[in-house]
């Protein structure tokens, strides 16, 4: 975990804490079906986290759980996220995860549009 500030113009860090992946035991989302940057870390203790972004929070995990495949390959859980953001093969992964999703919606609402104009028989 990174501190960070500034000072004056200059950005300063520093490093707080670090965990090892091995350690890692699981990720909580808390909430898969809401926009929210909180999750939990579980180690040997809990730590509570907050990513600057939902999108942030979901390429956190991806990243961990690719380092995991690649190198670990233990039994790791990621839970409460929605497995269609974690896969990176989902029609909906990319960078720009944002953007994405207000596509979605727009989709969704625009054939909500649609269905309101055909008229019962």
């Amino acid at each position: 975990m990174v501190k960070h500030w500034r000072v004056d113009r200059e950005e300063k860090y520093e490093i707080v804490e670090k965990w090892f992946l091995k350690d890692l035991e699981m990720i909580d989302g808390k909430e898969a079906d809401t926009d929210n940057p909180y999750f939990d870390m579980h180690f040997h203790k809990v730590y509570n986290m907050e990513a600057y972004s939902c999108a942030s929070k979901y390429t956190f995990a991806r990243t961990l759980n690719k380092l995991n495949e690649m190198y670990l390959k233990k039994d790791f859980k990621i839970v409460n996220f929605d497995d269609t953001y974690l896969n990176d093969d989902s029609i909906w992964s990319s960078s720009n995860r944002d953007f994405l999703v207000v596509m979605r919606v727009c989709f969704y609402a625009s054939n909500l549009l649609c269905l309101s104009y055909v008229s019962p028989s």
